[in-house]
């Protein structure tokens, strides 16, 4: 199955645990469209001091606040009715606000961002699992709550509002996504805003953030342990970077990281380098592999998104230690979404490509 995230690789060293306040332990990425060095010592989740190595892939504000009585029941949104490259978009003045169920929250979208899992959605990269055409793309969202279901608890009216919409990225992902005016979501989808970032930045966090956080748990990362991240360019690497405070960072072009005399309890693939991964891992040890071919001893790992890992996260971002990397080409504003598909698809992006604003 193709990556959920960006294509790209460097090599980096680090200290501490940020994303996650997991014990002392190693940590090493790989980035591969970087050769740049880089050094800091400062971890944000820990205290503990933490070695870790890791590989990384290269790499506003303002949302109507409309009652439930003003929403209009067209909306415009950007949709496709057959799988293929970025001609098959189109632009429509005239979709169906969609219908909010018990358990959900109409959200009025202000800024939505994409994912190298859209553009391969559209390609039909897993149209056997995916949801019926015709489709409005999107899976990260940053907006505003106009109208809350009856089962909905904890959300109301107004709340600013950010999230993954889609639940299973590649299975079943929801049919009206978030590159229109309005997208429904479950409300165990979402979580309150930051209130320092933007919707631009908050758009751009979701998915990613929540890859990151919940691939370093399932890489059973803890004390004493060591592992290698390949990928720390692209949005999942880059948090995941941050996290753990990059000491050193290797010029993959110049060395290969599978020939490193250390090998490691965990690799973390996030570029389809399994086949190299495994010569890195210590025996016993283990490979999660986002993307490409599987060699053992890797496991696939797709994340279930949820809005209790982004609630736990909140304060991190609010505190300014995790910080999101919006690409500085965008926002593209959102009558040019098949110019950001094209420029997210060159796999030179250097941060997430956010569609901003949306009327």
């Amino acid at each position: 199955m193709d990556s959920i995230l960006s294509p790209t690789t460097s090599h980096f060293q680090l200290r501490r645990p940020l994303l996650t306040p997991f014990p002392p332990s190693k940590l090493t990425i790989n980035r591969l469209n970087n050769s740049r060095h880089c050094v800091q010592n400062k971890g944000v989740f820990g205290p503990q001091p933490l070695r870790v190595f890791a590989t990384s892939a290269p790499s506003a504000q303002a949302a109507s606040n409309k009652s439930s009585s003003s929403i209009p029941s067209e909306m415009k949104a950007w949709t496709y009715t057959e799988y293929g490259g970025v001609e098959v978009l189109k632009f429509e003045s005239s979709v169906a606000v969609p219908e909010v169920k018990e358990d959900q929250v109409l959200i009025k979208v202000a800024a939505a961002a994409l994912n190298p899992v859209d553009f391969k959605r559209r390609l039909g990269k897993f149209k056997a699992t995916d949801s019926p055409l015709p489709t409005i793309p999107g899976y990260d969202v940053a907006g505003v709550v106009v109208k809350v279901g009856s089962q909905v608890k904890d959300l109301k009216e107004g709340d600013e509002v950010y999230g993954d919409i889609s639940e299973k990225a590649l299975d079943g992902p929801k049919q009206f996504g978030s590159l229109a005016e309005y997208t429904a979501v479950e409300e165990k989808l979402l979580a309150l805003k930051p209130k320092n970032l933007d919707f631009v930045q908050a758009a751009a966090l979701p998915l990613a953030i929540e890859t990151a956080y919940e691939g370093l748990e399932k890489a059973g990362f803890s004390e004493g342990k060591s592992i290698l991240v390949l990928g720390g360019a692209g949005g999942v690497g880059s948090l995941v970077i941050q996290s753990l405070g990059a000491d050193l960072a290797i010029d993959y072009t110049k060395e290969n990281f599978e020939d490193l005399p250390e090998k490691f309890d965990v690799v973390y693939d996030a570029v389809g380098q399994c086949d190299k991964a495994v010569k890195a891992v210590k025996e016993g040890g283990s490979v999660v592999v986002l993307t490409g071919a599987v060699t053992p001893p890797g496991f696939r790992f797709v994340v279930t998104s949820t809005g209790e890992t982004l609630k736990k996260l909140n304060p991190y971002l609010e505190s300014g230690k995790v910080k999101a990397l919006v690409d500085p080409n965008g926002p593209f504003p959102f009558d040019k979404v098949s110019e950001a598909f094209s420029y997210l698809e060159t796999n030179r992006a250097t941060g997430k490509v956010v569609v901003y604003p949306i009327p």
